[in-house]
This record gives structure tokens, sequence and C-alpha cells, in this order.
């Protein structure tokens, strides 16, 4: 094992030289393929937490998809049905538990995790690989390969796909450091481990929170703790469905949030499976033509290019019918690394079926928060622990 990996660059490629070290010992982690970049090892050693953390929680193989040090999206292996499989592309695809957790990572918004950093908590099998090979995906990290999904993988990118082993049972020292500007901070790092343990404290007169809430209240928090905060998530059946990343206002993350899970639900509509895409139409066009096509206007270029991919143009969704089929969409989870200031986040997640509410709690409008849930129905757990990320 190396105790040093040369990188092509830094952030941005006039910031050489630029590498990987310990001071002691060897790295955790074997490049097996491929030559990765500064931002691909920010993204590996992130989401490669996510993952590992989420089968540690809930001890189901669980994917992230990563782009620019924040998730994209995260699952655990629940089956998919088959509206799901078609949404995701992976209709005619075997699904193992894995690949089921990576094809759910990768399909709450298809559009951002174009260009992903795929993590996985388990040992690579045939199926999974066989997902990542049909994917535009700079690279991969899990604690291990099978030697069929790894020949396939090589395969990808004319060879140059970035395949990372880490060492499953590697743990960081307890504190870590940053250097910025010259000056090193360091601080205790964040082993928080988010568990059923922690959604004891409903303060909301909705009392009942199903297992399947509940642990999706865990994906929820778990993908916070790894997303540049502020950050807000919506998840449904073991995957999240829209994250707002990275925002300075925490009505904005929600709204951003939302409106990816909207777009994510709004994907299942039976127009939006039945378009009549042109023949041989690779997925990353569908992915684009899908967004435009529920988009509320395009300029006449943007109209006369989208048109190209279908056989025929499609009858676009009025606001109407969006409405109607988006108020078919409840039971979902809204988490936050950091509490609510305002009702205002609540009054804008009930327009995309959240049912369950869980945050850390400690503002001084708590209760206007509540009062919001108790209106909505929703039920609402306060954790009293924060989750920022930077």
């Amino acid at each position: 094992m190396k105790s040093e990996i040369i990188l092509r660059y830094g952030m941005n490629p006039h910031q050489q030289p630029a590498r990987i070290y310990v001071n002691q010992g060897a790295l955790p982690i074997q490049m097996l393929n491929g030559a990765p970049g500064f931002i691909n090892l920010l993204d590996a050693l992130n989401s490669w937490q996510l993952v590992r953390e989420l089968k540690r929680a809930l001890n189901l193989p669980a994917a992230a998809s990563f782009k620019h040090v924040s998730p994209a999206g995260a699952a655990v292996g629940v089956p998919l049905n088959d509206t799901l499989k078609q949404a995701y592309f992976v209709e005619s695809e075997q699904l193992s538990p894995l690949a089921a957790a990576y094809a759910r990572a990768r399909g709450a918004d298809r559009i951002s995790s174009f260009g992903d950093w795929a993590a996985l908590s388990d040992v690579v099998d045939a199926p999974t690989a066989q997902l990542l090979k049909h994917e535009v995906s700079d690279g991969v990290i899990a604690p291990g390969y099978e030697p069929e999904a790894l020949e396939i993988l090589q395969d990808k990118k004319k060879g140059g796909y970035r395949i990372i082993q880490v060492d499953p049972d590697y743990e960081p020292p307890e504190m870590e450091q940053r250097e910025l500007f010259g000056l090193t901070l360091a601080q205790k790092r964040n082993d928080a481990l988010p568990t059923y343990g922690d959604l004891v404290d409903v303060v909301t007169a909705v009392q009942t929170i199903p297992d399947a809430a509940k642990r999706d209240m865990i994906v929820a928090l778990l993908t916070l703790k790894y997303t540049q905060s502020n950050s807000v998530c919506y998840a449904l059946d073991g995957q999240v469905i829209g994250v707002g990343a990275g925002q300075q206002s925490r009505i904005h993350c929600t709204r951003l949030a939302g409106s990816k899970a909207d777009t994510w639900f709004l994907r299942q509509h039976p127009r939006v499976l039945n378009l009549p895409f042109r023949e041989k139409i690779g997925r990353t066009e569908r992915d684009n033509a899908i967004d435009q096509f529920l988009l509320d206007h395009l300029t006449p270029a943007e109209e006369t290019v989208w048109e190209k991919s279908f056989a025929t143009p499609p009858q676009r969704l009025t606001a109407v019918e969006k409405r109607a089929w988006l108020d078919q969409l409840s039971g979902v989870t809204l988490g936050s690394d950091a509490f609510f200031p305002f009702r205002d986040s609540i009054d804008r997640a009930q327009q995309s079926g959240v049912s369950y509410v869980v945050q850390p709690g400690g503002s001084v409008r708590d209760d206007a928060v509540i009062e919001a849930c108790d209106e909505y129905g929703m039920a609402m757990v306060m954790t009293g622990e924060r989750l920022f990320h930077h």
C-alpha cells in the first residue's frame, strides 16, 4: 500500500503540484484503475463515509451519487417498482440489492448526476457494474470488486474509468485538520451517527411515525451530514428525492430541494414515461429532453432543438395537470441539517407531499414551526443535533 498518490492537479488545472498522502503508515485507499483528480478524491472520501454510515445505521446496501462534494442522490437497497425501473431506465437490468441502491441514488436527480462519483457500501457485483457501465460517471469507490465487475468497469471510458478500493476497516483519527490561507484549523471529527434512537422526541400533535418513514429520516439525516450546508433534503422509499445544498437561506434550500422532488415525481407521470423518443437516443439525451419537457417555458430556439429528440413532438403537461399529479405525492420525509427559523419551509414542503419532518430544533420560533406542522397534519421529530458540513 502506498503512502502517497500524485494527482493530476488540484481544484483547477493551474493548481499544481497536487497529491494525497499520510505522514505515517499507508493510505487506506488504492487506485485499481485510472488517475484521480483532487475533486474526485473529495467526492470519493465524502461519499464513502456516507454509504458506510448508511449501511451501519440501516443494515442495507447503500449507494450515493456525488457531484462537487455534495450528493445528488443517496439510497439504500429497497427494491424498485416497475414505474421507477422505467423512470430510471433500468427495466431490462438485473438489479441486485446494491444495484437497486445505485439506481435509486442516480435516479434522484439524473441531470445533476451526469458525470458523478459513485460510492457503494458493499463489494461491487456484476449487476451494479453493468449499471455504472451505462451511465456517464467519473469514478467509483467501494470496499472491493468481484472479478467480473472489475473487468466491466476497467473497460469503461476507454480504460480510463477511475476505480478506488477503500479499506472498510479504516477509521480516521478523532481529530481532523484543515489548512486554509496558510493557517491550520483543527476540530473533533463529526462522528455522530444518526440512528432510530435519535427519533424519539416527536413534538407535534401527530405522534405516530411508521417504520418506513423512520428509515427515510435516517437516510435524510446521513445525507445531510455529507451535504454542503445549508442543506435540506426530501426522502421517500429509502432514497433521497431532492437535495438543496449550499444555500445561504433555509427557505431557498427547501424550495430548491422541493423543486427537485417535484421533478422526480413528475418523471413518473404516464405521459413522461411514454414520451415518443426517436430511435437510438441515449440516456443523457433522454434525461435532458425530459428536463426540458417539464419546464414551463422554452425559447423558440430551445424548442427547435428539443423537438429533435422525438419522433413526433409531444403534448406538454399543463400547470393544472402537473399540480394534479403532484397532489398524489405523499408520505415524503423532509430533513434539515439545522433548525427551521420560520414556518415558511413547512408551508413549501407540504406542496411536495411531506408528511414527516426531522430537524435539530432550537429556533426561537420552534413553536411556530410546530404549529405549521400541526396545521398540515405532519409529524415532526427534533433530534437536538445539528449536522453542518463545510
